[in-house]
Parts: structure tokens; sequence; C-alpha cells
């Protein structure tokens, strides 16, 4: 495949599918919702039936890390050796389109913990699997409720991802960064982790419901940043810091 940056169109015939694009596409949304229900399904099966959590994280892990295949979209992660051990960390990755979430939760190491807004939680389905998996309802108008909410996942030993754009990317551009997730970590004393996500926005374009192409994502760690020794005062200038690692590695090619 050739090698490009985070924001060039489409060129590669592999990329977009070749002569039988649409088709694959079409292709790919049944199975995408198929995977979605099944998965959702026999996640929450394997709880209420009393199987242990680590059990069903290591299930859920599994079926994201299979629906990217069945999908032909392949995921590959750079700097995973630098969050194997320490933390528990505060990851914060950009984003660019829904099919991230499974990349992530596939590839990053750890049962990691999801920060989302708590609306998300009132959905029937997609509610109880956020509330199976553990995931974090924040409240943005109670942003001390959300600390506490953060505060019990790491106490148990788990990492957090925040998405710091707060929003995906309509237009493959990094968005600005909200201050929560660094302000979180500053109060919390934990490690935020930058984290690139590269490709996602051509394997899923805006526009397209459950549209997915056949492509490649790609997965950057960087090194843990400490947030000892920090407090509130510094949250721009570590907000901008992690910024800067982040537009910086995406703005570079995707590896070969």
């Amino acid at each position: 495949m050739k090698a490009h940056s985070g924001g060039e169109p489409l060129s590669d015939e592999r990329e977009t599918g070749g002569s039988g694009g649409e088709w694959r596409v079409a292709v790919n949304r049944q199975i995408f919702r198929a995977m979605l229900f099944a998965v959702s399904g026999a996640t929450v099966a394997l709880a209420r039936a009393g199987v242990p959590k680590s059990i069903v994280w290591s299930f859920a892990k599994l079926q994201a890390r299979n629906v990217c295949r069945m999908l032909g979209v392949r995921v590959t992660i750079h700097g995973r050796e630098l969050v194997e051990e320490g933390g528990p960390y505060i990851f914060t990755p950009n984003h660019q389109a829904h099919i991230d979430i499974a990349a992530l939760i596939g590839h990053l190491p750890g049962q990691n913990r999801f920060a989302s807004k708590k609306e998300l939680f009132d959905e029937p389905m997609l509610g109880s699997v956020m509330r199976t998996l553990g995931m974090l309802p924040v409240d943005r108008d109670d942003p001390m409720k959300s600390i506490d909410v953060l505060n019990r996942a790491v106490a148990q030993g788990h990492s957090i991802v925040i998405f710091p754009e707060g929003t995906r990317s309509h237009d493959g551009n990094l968005l600005p960064f909200k201050k929560g997730a660094f302000v979180a970590a500053i109060e919390m004393g934990r490690p935020v982790v930058p984290v690139i996500v590269k490709g996602s926005q051509r394997v899923m374009p805006k526009g397209g419901y459950l549209s997915i192409r056949p492509g490649d994502i790609e997965i950057v760690v960087k090194p843990p940043i400490s947030t000892s020794g920090l407090d509130y005062e510094d949250r721009d200038r570590l907000r901008e810091a992690v910024h800067a690692i982040i537009a910086e590695e995406f703005s570079r090619p995707m590896a070969a």
C-alpha cells in the first residue's frame, strides 16, 4: 500500500476496494450490523450469566479485532510496549470515525474504560453494552461528579480512554482539544498517553450510513506524560503539549 498521511484523499485501489468497492461497502454494512447485534447480545448474556468480568472483556476485545478483520480492515499498532506496564493511564486518542472505538478496544493493551457522555447510556442496546463493559458516563454539567466516576475506575486498575476533541472530526483534520481529559489527569495524578489513529476516516468516510471500506488503520502510542507536580493552572499547557504531539504524528505518512 502506498504510504499516506491523515488528510490525503483516497487514491489507492486497495484502500477504496477497487472496481468492486461499492459492492463491498454494501456487504460490510450488513456484516457490521450483524456483528454489532450478535457481539452486543453475547457480551451482555455472558455478564448476566455470571461470567467473570475479565473474561467478558477478553471476549469483547477478541470480537472487536474479529469485526475489523471481517470488514477487511487491517489494524496495526506501534508503541504498545510503552504502556503494557505501569498505569493506569489516561489515553487521549484523536477521533475520526466510529470504527476507531473497535480498533482501540481490540488493540490497546488492558481492559480500558471509555469515558462517554451520559446520554449514550440511555439508549437501550448501546447503553446495556456500555454498562456491561464498565464504560464511564460523564456529565459535562457536573465535572466533579465525572472525576469521581473516573477515579473509581482508576482505583480498580483500569486505564481510561477520553477523546479530547470531544466529537468526531468530520473532515479528517485534527480538532481543538477540550480541557476535560487534562483536568481529570491532573486531578487524579495519572499519566497522559497521546494516541494517534490514522486512516480510519478513509475506512469509514463521513456521510455514508455505516459505510466501511477495506483498508488500513494505524494506531501510534506515544510515551506517557507524567502529571506529577502539576495543578489546575497547568491544564492548558498540558493540553497544548499533547495536541502538538498528536498533530505532529498525525501529519506523518502511515507506515507502508
